[in-house]
């Protein structure tokens, strides 16, 4: 079949093809040996490249995939192209022995080989993760030493040594892994260029985790750099758990002529057995979060049978929440559990790493900071603590388990609250019918173009229309119009608009039509803070004797007093002192006063998610209940049907129900938080234009809920069109704080794009200062330059990325489409209890949160009488 990208190859999982022979262990040029049918005696006959490749595949008990031979002969061909196949089925070696093979064709001539000269450099790995770098190295060079091939391979990411930097700044080794970020770096030097224009092949791994992001982007324009250089360069990308496979091959490939393209699919069935753990009593008045670690008994149990598994969380703070509990149930297991996630100091990361290799580890608690690339052959489950949000992520973290092209995969599953095993239920009827998520695509980001401009800047410079033509190459740019590259241009070379009278601002120079960057403090300040990750400043969490543990965020740390303890990297620790931009801690005994809060993203309900939940809600009200985790909600949600109803894929069911606290309306679109933020402010906002009112809201990924302290007339606001799609946008940014949204926005923008430096390793800047200098900037623009393309992009960014204002649209669409089901219940009714809880928290009370909470369910369950 065809695809947009070119030629679309489908293979199945048992197809494999090509003969090999088992040979030994060494690898070294063995000639096979031959009858001659003229003497009836044997010849030796020279062994082939493909021979070659066979004898080590054998030598590790493995046998080339049909798809494997596919890349390779595609690669020998001249083709590009995307490798998409199931996490474990072996598409690190199906893309690297496409150079080796070529190489071999080329040098057949062993006595040739000259370890002490190795040939230039050839391909260039990127992988999208620094702590990753060091693993593909070790798989990478396996084959090479089996081989004995004279390459030679290193890897350049942040944690490389400078000395190891400099060298390779001489000569640049055989074969490179390296980052986007490094990458970028290197175009910084003018040196580097000649010997870049020399590589065969760019290798972009875990392309699906890069596609959709800026560090998307700024890999798309690196790409399209080496492909001015070297126009015959293959670019071959490797993938995992897509939805939309054809925008990800454009947006790798940019211009690539789609006759020079393939799309080689390997295993897209791998084995997986997902399992879940449904609680001995079923509440039927859920909660967020009312489930969560009192699940730990049943989750230290299913660990006792295993060897090791992988506990995935969706956030660090439940992280380290899960794993003092996981030790406080089993003290016996301290050193054979461990925690894993992206605030860890890296020697932290590599012991646990090194230990799950080697099967020391029972179990390690992490985030999606093991989500990739790192291959653990000892671990054989996978537990997912909460729902991931997407059937495309479940998928690729069951693969983390059997990382074997033959191996079952096995994930069980841990709801923290009973309307996550609805979206269990929803995920795997998408893994069944191969319908994963989408990733959303960017559209020219302007600020990560304004630094790419300055790295090729520093890089030698450029000419005007060359440069142009050059980033048009890349997909996300292709649309790029002469206006916007001339406010590019001018905003690198003299600030633009409102900047011009700072020299600071004038970052670029032309001189005879070339653009270059000349002033040393310019190179040095753009060397420093290259890349488009922007996160809150941080500061190091280390011992008074100077260990370090990892790192929190300032806002966060700036919160607490001396004395205060808090749990970090598994341990409980006590603040010490602030000094020097690191946080001074020691040992402590007793319970934590708080657990720390990083900023990290969202997990929005995917769209394809939020479609099957709603199928399954409406088998639901049919009397169907499929599988494990709708019958074990069987009695929660025929009582939801019995005090009001469960709504049909075309219905939106409305709640009014009047408590103590006020008169609510509960709306369920079942479209996940982002887009139920939106939509609730959308509504409170139409409903107070008609009439004055008092809102206040609330959401989760289910539903919303309006407060007010009058009654809401709701059938009115229906008839009065507040489901209406027209003017969307402009009633949206009316309706939230907007302007303070692209506000926090903006930090992020103009860090990537120049206006603001974090500062010198050891010289950091404090997040008040970074916040301060972007809000003076965004207030200058607004007056002085309102027509400046980055507030437009920081505009825009937050409809897309924040609100999700076409998710909304959708939504509004669909609703339309919908009948409307208002009805009145006596009592807030199990879907509702959620959204009211989440109300609760918002209020100051005499009484906990949890002591409120069981008071209500148990009058609640009264009136429900026995299930």
């Amino acid at each position: 079949m065809t695809s947009l990208c070119g030629t679309q190859i489908a293979l199945s999982t048992d197809d494999r093809c090509g003969s090999f022979c088992w040979g030994r262990k060494s690898l070294t040029n063995n000639p096979s040996r031959q009858s001659d049918p003229l003497n009836n005696s044997l010849k030796l006959v020279p062994e082939t490249p493909t021979q070659t490749i066979d004898r080590y595949f054998a030598s590790i008990g493995w046998k080339p995939f049909a798809f494997q031979r596919t890349v390779w002969r595609s690669y020998r061909d001249g083709y590009s192209g995307l490798l998409h196949s199931a996490t474990g089925t072996g598409k690190t070696l199906g893309v690297w022995m496409g150079p080796i093979l070529k190489w071999l064709q080329e040098n057949p001539d062993r006595s040739k080989w000259n370890p002490k000269r190795s040939p230039p450099v050839r391909v260039l790995w990127i992988t999208p993760l620094r702590a990753l770098a060091g693993d593909t190295e070790k798989s990478l060079r396996a084959p090479l030493d089996a081989l004995g091939l004279p390459w030679t391979l290193e890897s350049r990411t942040g944690d490389s040594k400078q000395s190891a930097k400099q060298r390779q700044l001489k000569k640049l080794p055989t074969a490179l892994v390296t980052t986007p970020e490094s990458l970028s770096l290197m175009l910084t030097h003018e040196k580097l260029l000649a010997q870049l224009s020399q590589l065969e092949c760019v290798i972009v791994d875990e392309w699906h985790e890069l596609l959709g992001t800026k560090r998307g982007i700024q890999t798309e324009l690196a790409l399209s750099r080496l492909r001015s250089l070297n126009p015959d360069l293959r670019i071959w990308g490797v993938s995992a758990t897509l939805g939309n496979l054809a925008q990800a091959c454009q947006a790798l490939m940019g211009d690539t002529p789609a006759d020079r393209v393939k799309v080689v699919e390997g295993h897209k069935n791998k084995k997986i057995k997902v399992e879940s753990i449904i609680p001995e009593k079923m509440d039927r008045f859920p909660w967020s979060g009312h489930l969560g670690t009192k699940m730990v008994p049943q989750v230290v149990q299913l660990l006792e049978s295993v060897q090791s598994a992988l506990v995935f969380t969706n956030t660090r703070s439940q992280t380290e929440i899960w794993y003092q509990h996981l030790l406080k149930q089993k003290p016996e297991w301290a050193g054979q559990i461990a925690i894993h996630h992206g605030s860890l100091d890296m020697s932290v990361r590599r012991w646990v790493e090194d230990g799950l290799r080697a099967g020391k580890l029972r179990a390690v608690v992490c985030t999606s900071s093991l989500d990739l690339g790192v291959d653990f052959t000892a671990v054989d489950l996978v537990v997912q603590i909460g729902s991931p949000k997407g059937a495309a992520r479940l998928l690729q973290r069951a693969g983390r388990s059997g990382h074997q092209p033959d191996a079952t995969s096995r994930l069980v599953f841990v709801p923290t609250n009973a309307i996550e095993l609805i979206e269990l239920a929803a995920a795997q009827d998408a893994i069944r019918s191969g319908r994963l998520e989408a990733r959303p695509m960017l559209d020219k980001p302007l600020d990560v173009l304004a630094q790419h401009v300055v790295t090729i800047a520093i890089g030698g410079g450029f000419t005007q229309d060359a440069l142009l033509e050059e980033v048009r190459m890349a997909h996300a740019y292709q649309s790029l119009t002469d206006p916007e590259w001339q406010w590019v241009l001018d905003f690198v070379v003299r600030g633009g608009e409102s900047l011009e009278a700072y020299p600071d601002y004038h970052r670029v120079e032309v001189v005879d039509e070339r653009f270059q960057v000349t002033q040393r403090r310019t190179i040095t300040n753009h060397r420093m803070n290259i890349g488009t990750i922007v996160a809150d400043a941080s500061m190091q969490v280390k011992y008074l004797k100077g260990k370090t543990l990892g790192s929190a965020e300032e806002s966060f740390l700036s919160k607490l007093k001396p004395g205060n303890k808090f749990l970090f990297a598994g341990r409980l620790v006590e603040l010490v002192r602030v000094k020097d931009n690191a946080a001074y801690v020691r040992r402590a005994k007793g319970k934590p006063d708080t657990v720390p809060r990083w900023m990290g993203a969202r997990m929005p309900l995917s769209s394809e998610l939020s479609d099957g939940l709603r199928r399954r809600i409406e088998q639901a009200s049919e009397g169907t209940f499929v599988g494990r985790e709708m019958k074990s909600l069987k009695p929660l949600l025929e009582l939801q049907a019995e005090w009001s109803t469960l709504p049909r894929s075309d219905e939106l069911l409305m709640e009014k129900v009047k408590t103590r606290g006020g008169h609510h309306v509960f709306l369920y679109p079942f479209e996940g938080r982002l887009v139920h933020e939106g939509l609730a402010a959308l509504f409170a906002y139409r409903m107070s234009q008609r009439r004055t009112q008092t809102f206040s809201i609330g959401c989760n990924d289910h539903g919303i809920v309006l407060q007010s302290p009058t009654p809401i007339e709701v059938e009115q606001a229906v008839t009065a069109g507040v489901f209406a799609t027209g003017d969307l946008v402009e009633e949206i940014l009316k309706s939230m704080n907007s302007t303070e949204m692209a506000k926090r926005q903006f930090r992020q923008i103009a860090r990537v794009a120049g206006l603001i430096h974090p500062g010198l390793p050891g010289r950091r800047k404090s997040a008040g200062h970074l916040q301060a200098s972007s809000n003076l900037f965004f207030d200058v623009f607004c007056q002085y330059d309102p027509n400046n393309m980055l507030l437009e992009q920081s505009r825009r960014e937050v409809l897309e990325q924040q609100l999700e204002s076409s998710r909304m649209r959708l939504a509004l669409q669909r609703i339309q489409a919908s009948r409307i089901l208002l009805n009145e219940p006596k009592r807030v009714t199990p879907l509702a209890f959620g959204l009211l809880v989440d109300k609760l928290r918002e209020r100051v009370s005499s009484e906990t949160l949890a002591d409120r909470i069981r008071r209500m369910q148990a009058d609640l369950e009264l009136a429900a009488g026995k299930p």
